[in-house]
């Protein structure tokens, strides 16, 4: 067995919402911080990511403090985000996020995590018997409340201002 073996969960779910205001709430700092229930201290703590930002964010996981520091890497609006751990509890940590619109106003998106832990032989186990479950199930709540948010009105408190495609065609 390596040293380390990298874990890969990924998923995707069809959003019944424009592209646009899936791939700006999915950048939302808010929401971020509302899915993984840890607090932005540094970098950028507020607003929308953009490429370059670093967010260290700290919390509580298992029972221990956690911190998490990530850089967005890589971000083509509307399409595609990358971001990935600087410093953390993992040895690798990167999370790809893809937007793809779709027929009807819709958006299918598609992340991909690849993890790996320190410690050998027990970083194995934790990966695949702890790690790798939760990490799937946070990822299915995120877009869980995504889709909740992206196709409700509720989209309207992250992204103030926005004028939805429907009334944007209604206008001309």
């Amino acid at each position: 067995m390596p040293a380390t073996h990298q874990f890969t969960v990924r998923g995707q779910i069809q959003i019944n919402a424009p592209i646009d205001r899936c791939f700006q709430l999915s950048t939302c700092v808010e929401l971020v911080q509302r899915e993984l229930h840890m607090k932005p201290i540094r970098g950028r703590t507020t607003g929308f990511v953009q490429s370059g930002d670093t967010i260290l964010w700290r919390g509580w996981k298992f029972g221990f403090p956690q911190y998490h520091e990530s850089i967005i890497e890589a971000l083509k609006p509307n399409s595609f985000l990358r971001d990935r751990m600087l410093s953390g509890r993992f040895a690798i940590f990167e999370h790809d996020h893809r937007f793809e619109s779709q027929p009807d106003n819709q958006t299918l998106l598609q992340d991909e995590i690849r993890f790996s832990l320190p410690w050998g032989s027990a970083g194995y186990a934790a990966g695949k018997r702890i790690l790798t479950p939760y990490i799937h199930d946070v990822l299915h709540r995120r877009f869980q409340m995504l889709k909740t948010i992206a196709e409700s009105e509720e989209w309207r408190r992250y992204l103030p201002g926005a004028v939805p495609i429907s009334e944007t065609s209604t206008q001309k």
